[in-house]
């Protein structure tokens, strides 16, 4: 059993104005075979908790700690990062121009497991992720999301997920922008993942309606850059019907204070 742990995380931004705070002391823990979303409204800090786990040289940690069994993952470059266990799934996947999808996850592969896998069983292995997100298998010829529809990005980027198979899947808005089948088929990927039984996910989303289909252990509601509730699948049905106003009203009132 894996643990991911994040303990009184602080993190801010450079701007014009200076240094901006965006979390003000997160804590979290995440255990291989949960899944847990993070809900809340734009500007809460959840895709700047995502960033700063996998290593975004934009967000500067100025206090607390993010380990993976009792490992210091802030002290880890970005690439050891990825070798240690944990993935990003992000909200706006990059073009890569010039690198195909089979080249650029067969050098993920490479990196991450310290050896170049059989490059039979690597097509093979390919065409097999390619049949269960839905895409043509002409997709690991194409340059890495160039000329890809969003839906497409977003079942490339569960793809790499499912062939890199790491402990942790830190997905940052994944549903965002897909239509309903692309949804289903991105949720279905993100379940066969999760149902390993030794693998965390930890999704960021705005709704519930991914929810509908990845089944939450545990909801926590971000709201300026702290975490201002946690509960079951049931918080989440009661976000659905209430919103966030109620959270930001309070958050405000503390702020004002």
């Amino acid at each position: 059993m894996a643990t991911l742990d994040i303990r009184d995380l602080h993190v801010s931004v450079q701007t014009d104005e200076g240094a901006k705070e965006i979390l003000r002391g997160v804590d979290l823990t995440v255990t291989s075979g949960e899944t847990h979303a993070i809900m809340g409204p734009n500007g809460s800090g959840k895709s700047t908790l995502a960033y700063s786990v996998a290593g975004h040289p934009k967000y500067q940690v100025t206090s607390g700690s993010v380990t993976l069994d009792g490992a210091d993952v802030l002290g880890m470059t970005v690439d050891a990062r990825a070798r240690a266990g944990l993935f990003l799934a992000m909200q706006y996947p990059v073009e890569v121009p010039g690198v195909s999808v089979s080249n650029f996850l067969r050098t993920a592969k490479t990196a991450v497991d310290g050896e170049a896998p059989k490059l039979r069983t690597w097509i093979k292995d390919v065409n097999a992720a390619l049949d269960s997100m839905s895409m043509d298998r002409d997709f690991a010829q194409r340059n890495v999301n160039e000329g890809f529809s969003g839906g497409e990005k977003k079942r490339n980027e569960i793809m790499q997920l499912e062939l890199l198979n790491p402990r942790f899947a830190i997905l940052d808005e994944t549903d965002s922008g897909l239509d309903i089948d692309a949804l289903r088929v991105v949720s279905e990927g993100v379940n066969r993942f999760s149902r390993q039984g030794d693998r965390g996910v930890l999704l960021i989303t705005h709704y519930t309606r991914i929810l509908r289909y990845i089944k939450p252990d545990h909801v926590h509601v971000f709201v300026a850059g702290r975490i201002a509730e946690q509960g079951g699948a049931e918080l989440a049905e009661r976000l659905e019907a209430e919103g966030y106003d109620r959270y930001v009203k309070v958050a405000a009132g503390v702020a004002s204070s």
